[in-house]
């Protein structure tokens, strides 16, 4: 039975004790091992491991005995409850081995979960399981997590009712983000939000989210795009104490005024353009970007941008002047310079 993308979540987190087994395939390891794990879970509980309900075989195992899948879903086991028998790294040449264990499936018997890599709708081993009546065939693609999905992961981690704009936040860094990752990150604003009663808030999510760049790094754009030209100094003395090359410090600015442009010339606004932006901008860094655009505007940020891409192309350059002094006069020029709402 094929499983349709919307009903592969559900189906893990509630999946049918009558079933002879589950075929989880896609190009992504990490998504499929995620659903995996799930759907174990959901079936054997926590301790399956420890009660020998669960049983591992590689598939480089059963080619070379065959048997030791019929063997393993027939076996008797000392504690109670439902078994399984976990086939990773399947392949089309174990459809045979496969397709006689279905065959010989009966109720009681522990189901067969087997992971594979992608396979083409003419797969042998795909149409095995999308073919078989009481098995199922779950694709998994690389699409971003739906709401619903997000809504499971920060329930297992404590947190329901999110504020809408947290919950955007939540979803634009869903679509940035590993799947791993991802849920990492909601474990650990579970963690962050122990034993606080307060919603959770943008400023939460940005506080647990993996960094981009060192805070002194972002510091020290922002100062340039909002006119803070006494911070460049104090800021540049430390990153240069951390060994932030001049290079390094103006691909990051070309970056920034990058996404201000862009973001500036979005047919649907700013704030549109900060979301579409990959990995997005989101939480009190959004904001300040956004107040950023409105301050600048398109032609001054074209402005910015061409001193930036000249600044870039004199320090790769052969000239002698030293280079961080360069680049410190570069933020400052920029940090001085008439944008929109400055006139």
């Amino acid at each position: 039975m094929k499983l349709a993308a919307r009903d592969i979540a559900a189906f893990c987190r509630a999946p049918d004790l009558k079933s002879a087994g589950c075929l989880i395939f896609g190009d992504d390891a990490m998504r499929v091992a995620l659903r995996r794990q799930e759907l174990l879970k959901a079936l054997l509980g926590e301790n399956a491991e420890q009660e020998m309900r669960l049983t591992r075989l590689a598939a480089a195992d059963l080619r070379s005995d065959p048997a030791a899948l019929i063997d393993a879903i027939k076996a008797v086991g000392f504690f109670p409850g439902p078994r399984a028998v976990f086939v990773e790294g399947a392949t089309d040449g174990l459809a045979p081995v496969l397709a006689s264990a279905l065959a010989d499936w009966q109720a009681g018997d522990a189901q067969i979960i087997a992971t594979a890599a992608r396979l083409t709708p003419k797969s042998a081993l795909r149409k095995l399981f999308e073919e078989h009546t009481t098995a199922q065939a779950a694709a998994i693609y690389d699409d971003p997590p739906s709401r619903a999905e997000i809504a499971a992961l920060l329930a297992e981690a404590g947190l329901r009712d999110l504020p809408r704009d947290a919950m955007d936040d939540l979803e634009a860094l869903a679509r940035s983000l590993p799947p791993g990752d991802l849920r990492q990150t909601i474990e650990k604003l579970g963690l962050y939000k122990r034993g606080d009663a307060a919603p959770v808030t943008p400023a939460d999510i940005a506080a647990v989210a993996p960094l981009m760049r060192e805070a002194e790094l972002d510091e020290i754009l922002h100062a340039a795009a909002e006119a803070e030209a006494g911070a460049i100094g104090p800021l540049l003395s430390r990153l240069t104490g951390q060994g932030v090359a001049p290079v390094t410090l103006c691909i990051a600015a070309l970056r920034h005024f990058r996404t201000l442009h862009a973001a500036a010339c979005h047919p649907g606004g700013a704030a549109a353009g900060l979301q579409a932006q990959r990995p997005p901008v989101f939480g009190p860094r959004r904001d300040r970007m956004l107040a950023q655009i409105s301050r600048w505007g398109r032609e001054p940020l074209e402005t910015a941008l061409s001193l930036l891409v000249e600044t870039d192309l004199t320090l790769r350059s052969a000239q002698s002047a030293p280079q961080m002094a360069l680049m410190e006069r570069a933020l400052i020029r920029l940090a001085m310079m008439p944008g929109k709402g400055r006139r």
